[in-house]
Parts: structure tokens; sequence; C-alpha cells
């Protein structure tokens, strides 16, 4: 049996993995001179209530350790790929309350389960791309959660002056030891209804998208910046 189908039957497998992998990943975060940008904001808004926060994919490794778990909790979302049982796995790890949801079969439940968290206060954390992709293309998901349970949205993205690129459909941004990062949590701006046209839902998209690149740009220019 393949690494990939043992990580996507075994839990104890992707925890262990993931065990690894947050050693590492707290190593990094110890070890790299971070700037921060956005996180008064989101402590401000999370002192209201709950968020719906998303990023890409490929932004998405370092978001478990920059969530400020002492102001609020956080339910993430995951798939059962190989990479998403283990970030579920690490997720668990630094205290937030991840969701596996199913890649075929239908989500139902876990639906309810996160209303059933979002009323209860606590925030939900998402890719903007989804789990598979086409990367750095807004899919439904986000603009579904956002119009449902009416949510703040915010947009995070960590950059970092030494990284590496996974070879994935993403090509995921993993940092390495001793550089210098960024991490920016910026809210959108866009106003989102229950009920929106066709067209009104599509610009949503489009302010979503952009806000998402501006974060990855800003987070990529701060972390360049020596002063």
């Amino acid at each position: 049996m393949s690494l990939r189908r043992r990580i996507e039957k075994s839990k104890f497998l992707a925890g262990w993995l993931a065990a690894l992998a947050g050693v590492y990943l707290a190593f990094c975060q110890r070890s790299t001179k971070w700037k921060v940008e956005g996180l008064d904001d989101l402590k401000t808004a999370l002192a209201e209530g709950p968020i719906l926060l998303v990023m890409w994919h490929e932004r998405s490794i370092m978001g478990a350790l920059h969530w400020p778990v002492d102001t609020a909790p956080l339910s993430s979302l995951y798939a059962s790929s190989p990479i998403g049982r283990i970030s579920g796995a690490l997720q668990r790890r630094v205290g937030l309350q991840p969701m596996e949801m199913a890649r075929k079969k239908s989500n139902r439940a876990a639906s309810r389960m996160i209303l059933k968290r979002v009323r209860e206060g606590v925030s939900i954390g998402m890719t903007g791309d989804g789990p598979l992709g086409p990367a750095l293309q807004v899919q439904d998901a986000p603009l579904d959660w956002a119009r449902t349970t009416g949510m703040p949205v915010f947009c995070y993205a960590f950059g970092t002056t030494r990284g590496r690129r996974l070879n994935s459909w993403d090509q995921m941004l993993v940092p390495r030891l001793f550089g210098r990062g960024a991490y920016v949590f910026r809210q959108l701006d866009a106003k989102v209804a229950r009920k929106m046209s066709d067209d009104a839902l599509e610009a949503l998209r489009e302010d979503l998208r952009g806000t998402l690149d501006e974060v990855v740009q800003r987070a990529d220019q701060l972390a360049q910046a020596r002063a």
C-alpha cells in the first residue's frame, strides 16, 4: 500500500507525521523574525463574535501557528487527502478544532456541526481555493459560508525570506529556519448578504480573490523589508 493510501486510512500515521511537521514548524516559528499586521483588528472583531478566516492553500501551512488561540477558538476545515489529514492533526496539536470534510460524500452532517460551532462562538477557517484547487481561484465554499453565517470575513497570508515550494498542485510554501517573515490579517471590505444576485456573487468572488492576493503581496513585502 502506498504512503498516500496509508495516511488516508490511518489517523495514527497522520498524527505521527503531524508531530514531526509540528516540531519543525514550531522551530521555524521560533527561529523566524516575524512582523505582524492586522492582528489587533482581528482581535477587535473577535471580541464581537466569530469570524470566517480565508487563505490561499499555498499560504496555509503556518495559519494554525499564527491564529490567536488565547483570544478565540477556531474550527478549521481540512480534506481527507494525505496533506489534509496531516494538516488536521497538526491543527489539533496547536489547540484548534479541525473538521474533516469528505471529498466525495455529502458534507451535510459536517455543515450542521459547523453551524452549531458558529452559534457557540467558534470562528471558521478555510482555504479560498479549496483542498484540490484550481490554485488561486476562489471556490464557492467560502462565499456560501460567508452568506450563510453572516460572519465578518478576514483574509490571512504569511511570507518568508527562506522557504521552499512543494511539488504539489498549489506549490505550497513551506518556511525554512532562521529567516525573516511576516503574516497579515485583513478584513474583507465587501458587503455580504444572504441573498445575492449572480452578478453580485461574482463581484464578491472577485473582491475576495483580490483581498487574498493583496495580503500575500503585503506579507511578502513586509518579510523582505529589513527595517
